[in-house]
């Protein structure tokens, strides 16, 4: 006797020719009931704000009876001010070159930890992450109470040279080398964390195998390591790039003479009562921001892709 097993039915065809998959309509429920707190919340915080801001900038302050100093300016006035113009340079150029230093600078030190035996080079590596953790005016007082105008190293000239050189480093205060010395200071750390993370992950294998076949220092670190560590520099590199960007308290403590967008804006909002002009500054600060990250973007996912058909061939 030969038993007969019934087999299930097919499931069910849509006019594609692929079985419909099927639809557990309770989940997605339960899923559209716990995403939408969050994003109501979201929505009330940040996104109502931002479209309250960008309204603002745009359409302009209307004339305050009550209130005479009070600035009206357009967004296109803001735009068609040349002092504007040339904030909004200062702010890319000081992003771009604090950005490229620390980089250059991480990457250098990271090497160093990571691959060069030394007593101490793990409490140097923890330090990082604590030195992650201070503020960035701490790092501008103690460079102004180092090589200020009334810093340590000019008193100490000046007792050396009986008072004819009062003030021979001049460079901290009031200038763009004192932002720049700032930012690459506190930054670079930024940029060698997540690069001694990835230089711990490097299988030593391939160090020992390019070293037997005699490659030099220089083409171990451009062939090997740099095409491995790739994502750490961007990561590092696009985070300092945000960052500097709209960095407030190291351009403020220097004196801002050497005015960014950031310092622009509380003096637009505080001491001028512009509020349109701060709104159309803020989303000027935005746009250029999302900017710059998209081209960094695009210009290191380029280079990744060379290196690594350069690797490969």
């Amino acid at each position: 006797m030969t038993a007969v097993t019934e087999l299930p039915p097919p499931a069910p065809v849509v006019p594609g020719g692929r079985p419909a998959a099927p639809v557990n309509k309770a989940r997605r429920s339960v899923a559209w009931l716990w995403s939408t707190p969050p994003v109501l919340l979201l929505a009330a915080a940040f996104l109502y704000p931002l479209y309250l801001v960008v309204k603002q900038a745009i359409e302009g302050s209307p004339p305050d009876p009550t209130n005479p100093f009070k600035v009206t300016t357009s967004f296109a006035d803001t735009l068609k001010d040349p002092g504007t113009r040339t904030v909004i340079k200062n702010t890319i150029e000081m992003a771009v070159y604090s950005t490229v230093g620390c980089l250059v600078l991480g990457f250098l030190l990271a090497l160093i930890i990571a691959f060069v035996p030394f007593p101490g080079a793990k409490a140097v590596s923890r330090f990082i992450d604590v030195f992650l953790s201070f503020p960035s005016f701490l790092i501008t007082v103690s460079i102004m109470f180092l090589y200020g105008r009334v810093g340590m190293v000019n008193h100490i000239a000046a007792a050396l040279t009986g008072g004819r050189h009062d003030t021979p480093i001049n460079f901290i205060e009031y200038s763009p080398w004192g932002i720049w010395l700032a930012e690459l200071i506190y930054f670079t750390p930024f940029v060698m964390r997540p690069l001694l993370t990835a230089f711990s992950q490097i299988d030593s294998g391939q160090l020992e195998v390019a070293a037997s076949l005699g490659a030099r220092a220089g083409r171990v670190v451009w062939q090997v390591i740099l095409p491995e560590a790739l994502p750490a520099v961007f990561a590092g590199g696009s985070l300092v790039l945000m960052l500097t960007m709209n960095e407030y308290g190291i351009v403020s403590f220097t004196g801002a003479k050497y005015q960014t967008l950031p310092v622009l804006i509380e003096n637009f909002a505080k001491e001028q009562t512009n509020y349109a002009g701060a709104c159309a500054l803020a989303v000027i600060n935005i746009v250029l921001s999302l900017a710059l990250f998209a081209g960094y973007r695009v210009l290191l996912a380029r280079m990744s892709g060379g290196r690594r058909a350069a690797v490969h061939a």
